[in-house]
């Protein structure tokens, strides 16, 4: 194997930008209504479609839409709309599990990866998906015993895809995890009507819950309030293992997150996975990779997995995230000054001091953090300014106007950041 497919999420053009720039060798998005994550505040539109397909294609990057949700008989024509123009611009393959869209995009040749809502579990069941798509993401409770057994059939069977090359898997390697079985939950419909096998989750298994005995009204005691929430999944510390089983590739959760996750999450991965191929997987490198992922969004970590079989053992401690450094947006990026790498920027909400470290996001830019290693105001160096000022600063990566400025801080759980205790 030549190279392990990274894949990676991208719900804005921000995020977009930050997965070609980390290493992504691809990205899934989904747009409108129609893919599961409905509810999100940013989803692309059919309009962004040749945009995104040339800015992919431009860094050989590889783009996947996400029709992924269950779909009901009044909607089949948009989504056949939506395949047509898939097809059209040049997107390379839909991600789907209802068999109204893997049909219809089969009978025009869009190609298809069959997507864990499916929940294969067995080589049955890839056996019947092979018919219609070369790319299987398996069930997320299958561990890597099986894993290796599934795809070691593949290879002993020969069982390709319409393209004719051997079917491949891909597996979920980070991210949010669902108490359900592969995400196919009926919590949030049945509580709110709000389908989340239809993108629409409202997440109410992310809540602290009490039981009280409705006879007597005493209340049990439980130490983690958050008895429904699961940590995150990390499996960059037994990355091997999942390569080693013939996983071709990685899906990286976080279409709801922002520029810098992406950004983090998709270079620690992209790192790992070409460590492995040089043989140079070592435990320094995994505590180097760990310590970065804990920098960004994520509820805890969960190192086991399914994929080892080990039981969750605790629920995610908190309603938010545990990232060790916390985002506060400070300003805007006035201009960059190309040949000798310095940005103006506008300091609207706070002061800014030498040692700080900034990460700056934009469409274009994706993110690009640094440590502020001198600040000029009025044409000085100073060791800090005030809000409220325009400064420049030295920012080795391209940054663009409008650009939004964060200063990054490190949390300390227990204090206060926006008036929420971490």
């Amino acid at each position: 194997m030549k190279k392990i497919e990274i894949m990676a999420p991208a719900g804005s053009f921000d995020s977009l930008a930050a997965a070609i720039k980390a290493g992504a060798d691809s990205v899934y998005f989904g747009v409108g209504k129609l893919n599961m994550r409905s509810r999100a505040t940013v989803n692309f539109q059919v309009s962004d479609f040749p945009k995104i397909v040339r800015l992919c294609k431009m860094a050989n990057v590889k783009t996947y839409l996400t029709l992924n949700i269950v779909v009901y008989d009044e909607e089949v024509d948009y989504i056949r709309k939506l395949c047509d123009a898939a097809k059209t611009v040049g997107i390379d393959a839909v991600i789907a599990a209802d068999i109204a869209v893997i049909t219809y995009a089969d009978s025009i040749k869009l190609p298809v990866h069959i997507s864990v809502q499916a929940n294969v579990c067995n080589i049955q069941s890839v056996r019947f998906f092979a018919k219609f798509a070369d790319v299987l993401v398996l069930a997320r409770e299958l561990t890597l015993p099986q894993i290796k057994k599934i795809i070691n059939t593949i290879k002993q069977e020969n069982i390709t895809g319409p393209s004719g090359e051997l079917v491949r898997i891909e597996i979920f390697a980070h991210g949010a995890l669902c108490v359900s079985v592969s995400g196919k939950c009926y919590m949030s419909l049945a509580t709110y009507d709000s389908s989340a096998n239809r993108g629409a989750c409202v997440q109410n298994c992310r809540r602290r819950y009490r039981l009280v005995d409705e006879e007597t009204g005493e209340e049990l005691v439980i130490d983690n309030n958050y008895v429904m929430s699961p940590k995150d999944i990390c499996t960059i510390e037994f990355l091997e293992q999942i390569l080693s089983s013939g996983v071709a590739i990685l899906k990286l959760e976080g279409r709801g997150r922002s520029a810098d996750y992406v950004q983090t999450v998709t270079e620690v991965y992209r790192q790992g996975a070409d460590a492995w191929l040089a043989d140079e997987y070592s435990d320094a490198k995994i505590s180097e990779w760990v310590e970065s992922l804990k920098t960004v969004f994520n509820r805890g970590f969960w190192r086991g997995g399914y994929y080892l079989g080990e039981p969750l053992g605790e629920w995610c401690g908190t309603g938010g995230s545990q990232a060790k450094l916390h985002k506060i947006q400070i300003g805007r990026v006035n201009k960059y000054f190309n040949k000798i790498k310095v940005a103006e920027l506008s300091i609207e909400a706070s002061d800014l001091s030498v040692g700080q470290k900034l990460l700056l996001i934009g469409p274009t830019t994706g993110a690009v953090k640094f440590d502020v290693s001198e600040i000029r105001l009025a044409g000085k160096n100073v060791d800090s300014a005030p809000k409220g000022s325009t400064i420049s600063v030295p920012v080795a990566h391209k940054v663009r106007k409008n650009d939004i400025v964060f200063i990054l801080v490190e949390r300390h759980f227990g204090e206060k950041i926006g008036g929420e205790e971490i």
